[in-house]
């Protein structure tokens, strides 16, 4: 007799398994704390995906776009799902657009910026989808706050994380003890 609540091979070549997706967080625009905080909660939200922990906050200089771009406030979330990266992409953007991101100049101020860095170690190249985040391997300001929660890391195809951290400049990320966003 089968167990009632075994599951047989149908079942589970059916079910996806469960990845670490990691997102970085950033804005310089309005109550930057408070979009923050709001993202964290709309991923919170997702179906079938689990915050497994937030990042201190930190306050950076914005790269690139213009001389007068306002210095955001950042943090990196780690999670655990069964979503595929497509999927996690698409609420990405969604959170980003509930708060009103115009994608206006490269590298301009914004409400929120939500980057799907990691999910796994998958990689793809396709023009809707880069992973890993084509560009986490030189940013202090995805690369700091997620060495702070999981500092054995690593981003596939460039290595752990707290490698890639002395090969960038960390001098315009400051730790913001007095800031925090609960997941």
């Amino acid at each position: 007799m089968t167990h009632p609540f075994a599951l047989d091979a149908d079942t589970l070549s059916g079910m996806r398994p469960l990845s670490t997706a990691v997102f970085a967080l950033g804005s310089n625009l309005g109550d930057r704390l408070e979009h923050l905080q709001l993202a964290v909660q709309a991923l919170a939200s997702t179906p079938d995906l689990t915050i497994v922990e937030v990042s201190p906050v930190y306050e950076t200089k914005a790269v690139g776009g213009p001389e007068d771009n306002p210095d955001f406030l950042n943090l990196v979330v780690v999670t655990e799902t069964t979503q595929p990266a497509r999927v996690l992409l698409e609420r990405a953007h969604a959170i980003e657009s509930a708060h009103e991101r115009i994608r206006a100049e490269v590298d301009g101020p914004r409400t929120l910026d939500v980057d799907l860095i990691v999910v796994g170690r998958a990689v793809n190249d396709s023009p809707e989808l880069k992973l890993p985040h084509p560009r986490a391997h030189e940013r202090a300001f995805v690369l700091v706050p997620w060495a702070d929660i999981d500092p054995t890391a690593e981003i596939p195809g460039r290595g752990p994380i707290k490698t890639l951290l002395g090969t960038v400049d960390v001098s315009g990320v400051t730790r913001r003890d007095d800031l925090v966003v609960e997941a």
